[in-house]
């Protein structure tokens, strides 16, 4: 099949190109920046709506997997580039998948879609939405989008809300759950972290290898099982600041963790701890593999390879 990534170059891009490819499709990977991947490769931004038609023209993918976004402190800092790459880009993508007859498209959510009145434990797939970060307010625009153009112009479209994805080879920028990943890095490098969140802030996580799996098993889901358009709940493992210290220090027993909350903080305490993901299990037969000890020990071992 042939395959067009954007954001390629991020976290979750630089796990699902080699999957992608080792399952025989033929994929142009882009980014806004060059990419060292063994694939086609182009420069892309998804704001230009030419270049953008461009890609589209040379390469006709039958497949589009939309990542290109700006994360949730970053967009606090960028508000008008954050809003542009993480709702207007959708937009370009989905006319464009449109007009080239494009078969699928997948384009990532976000817990930062809910708000301070949604419930926090075991958050329903429908429920109060109310996000207070710009992140979360262009997710949600961009979740009620995605259902229109499924209904208006049956336009085969499927997201994820993905929580914190935590995994080794690439340190995000710019998210509220990186502290995830940053301080397996930190702990190896220099013994110490310095958390921006409170240390007993619980958020939903989940392993890199889990979120590219829920990505390949909702694309490779036939269209008539697919009852969710705007974008699934799925739930992974949930841990606190504090609870991944203690796991890391099991390894390193010296390791110490301080903490100096910061505007990353309010967003945090307006998004779920956990999630109720009963229709990705049934549309689509979701399971997460990893919980924090299996995740710590993946991490563990794969950053020895590398730092």
């Amino acid at each position: 099949m042939r395959v067009l990534v954007t954001g390629a170059g991020g976290q979750i891009g630089q796990a699902l190109i080699p999957a992608l490819l080792a399952r025989g499709d033929e994929v142009l990977a882009t980014d806004i920046k060059p990419l060292p991947y063994p694939s086609h490769t182009a420069l892309l931004d998804v704001t230009d709506n030419s270049a953008l038609y461009r890609i589209f023209q040379e390469w006709q993918p039958e497949e589009v997997y939309h990542l290109a976004a700006f994360l949730s402190a970053r967009s606090e800092e960028q508000p008008q580039k954050g809003w542009e790459l993480n709702f207007t880009s959708n937009w370009l993508v989905f006319e464009a998948c449109l007009y080239f007859r494009v078969r699928r498209v997948f384009w990532a959510s976000s817990i930062a879609a809910f708000g301070p009145h949604t419930p926090r434990q075991h958050t329903p797939q429908y429920t109060i939405m109310d996000p207070i970060g710009l992140y979360g307010i262009a997710k949600l625009s961009s979740e009620r989008l995605s259902e229109y153009f499924a209904t208006r112009y049956g336009l085969d479209v499927r997201s994820i809300r993905f929580p914190g994805v935590i995994g080794p080879g690439h340190l995000p920028q710019g998210g509220t759950t990186d502290f995830a990943v940053h301080m397996f890095y930190a702990a190896l490098q220099r013994g110490t972290y310095t958390c921006y969140l409170k240390p007993e802030t619980r958020l939903p996580m989940l392993y890199i290898d889990d979120a590219v799996q829920a990505i390949l098993r909702l694309m490779g889901t036939p269209t008539e099982r697919i009852s969710i358009r705007s974008a699934y709940n799925i739930q992974g493992l949930s841990f606190s600041p504090q609870e991944l210290a203690a796991q890391i220090q099991a390894y390193l027993p010296h390791f110490t963790c301080l903490y100096e909350p910061d505007f990353r903080q309010r967003l945090a305490e307006s998004w779920p701890e956990s999630l109720e993901d009963s229709l990705a299990r049934e549309d689509w037969g979701w399971e997460a593999q990893y919980d924090l000890p299996t995740l710590c020990k993946a991490m563990w071992e794969a950053l020895h390879q590398t730092v």
